[in-house]
């Protein structure tokens, strides 16, 4: 690379910094744009300047982007899906760890292991269950399903994308569109290892005092009805809690991302469900959020 395009990336990432406020934020745009080593022609500036006026308005800096990074991934995000966040990856991790449970009792490497992550929007879930147990678990089965087609799209893209560096995922991980348990074939009742969700947990009135950032995010996919107990924003957990164990094999387990103040009804909702082992795991952050039962 020249003095001169070393010179002029200098310049662009510090006049984006002062004008974002984040010497982060600019840093990353400019490797979204240049990568590490491009040059910052015409085209790239007015792409910078583009994308600084979309974070000034209040989008969200993932949707500026249009990628971020999930566990081992790096997805396309978009407004037709939530953006994926680190509570979410560690709820991957309780849902590997029941998953590979599950696996160790089939006592083979052939027998089929049968995923469905529910209501996968981006796909972040059901496609890093597939890259990270896939490679060594041929036999995998990962079904995804969505409601919103736009949601299934993005799904879609990015299971193209991750498959380029991972091929094994390109034949493990099936999209269907549906809500929750109605995308799902009925022969495969009784036959999932494990079923995993991050369901909108939101209340309609917690909404109205979120940050502008995450009120651009759907609210489909953010919000949810009120549990039959009238637990404000419950619906969703209920709804997957409720009818996951008959899709359950024998061993099976759901694990439901939730918001922390659920803990204590999640809890006792997939007791009453009839779930055995009933346990509620922490975020990195020490807060309640999955709703662990087996069947």
């Amino acid at each position: 690379m020249t003095t001169r395009a070393v010179t002029t990336r200098a310049s662009l990432q510090a006049g984006l910094a002062g004008r974002l406020g984040s010497a982060n934020e600019a840093r990353w745009m400019l490797e979204e744009v240049l990568g590490p080593d491009g040059h910052a022609d015409e085209a790239a500036v007015r792409a910078l300047s583009e994308m600084a006026a979309r974070r000034l308005a209040g989008e969200p800096l993932q949707y500026v982007l249009g990628a971020w990074a999930f566990r081992a991934l790096d997805l396309s995000v978009d407004r037709r899906a939530l953006i994926p966040r680190p509570e979410t990856e560690q709820v991957v991790e309780v849902a590997l760890g029941e998953a590979r449970r599950f696996a160790s009792t089939l006592g083979t490497q052939g027998k089929k292991l049968l995923v469905a992550d529910l209501g996968t929007g981006s796909g972040a879930i059901a496609l890093s269950i597939a890259a990270e147990l896939g490679a060594d678990r041929p036999a995998l089965k990962v079904v995804a399903t969505d409601v919103d087609p736009g949601a299934l799209e993005l799904a879609e893209a990015n299971l193209r994308r991750v498959a380029r560096r991972r091929p094994h995922v390109a034949a493990q991980v099936e999209l269907r569109r549906g809500s929750w348990f109605e995308a799902l074939r009925p022969g495969w009742r009784g036959s999932f290892a494990l079923v995993v969700a991050n369901p909108p947990y939101v209340s309609a009135e917690e909404w109205e005092t979120l940050e502008p950032e995450v009120r651009c995010e759907p609210y489909g996919a953010l919000v949810a009805q009120d549990g039959t107990d009238g637990t404000p924003g419950f619906g969703a957990v209920e709804a997957v809690l409720a009818g996951a164990l008959g899709w359950l094999a024998p061993g099976g387990a759901v694990v439901v991302e939730m918001a922390p103040h659920h803990a204590g009804v999640a809890r006792a909702r997939a007791t009453r469900a009839g779930y055995r082992d009933v346990r509620v795991e922490p975020d990195l952050a020490g807060r309640a959020r999955a709703v662990v039962g087996c069947r």
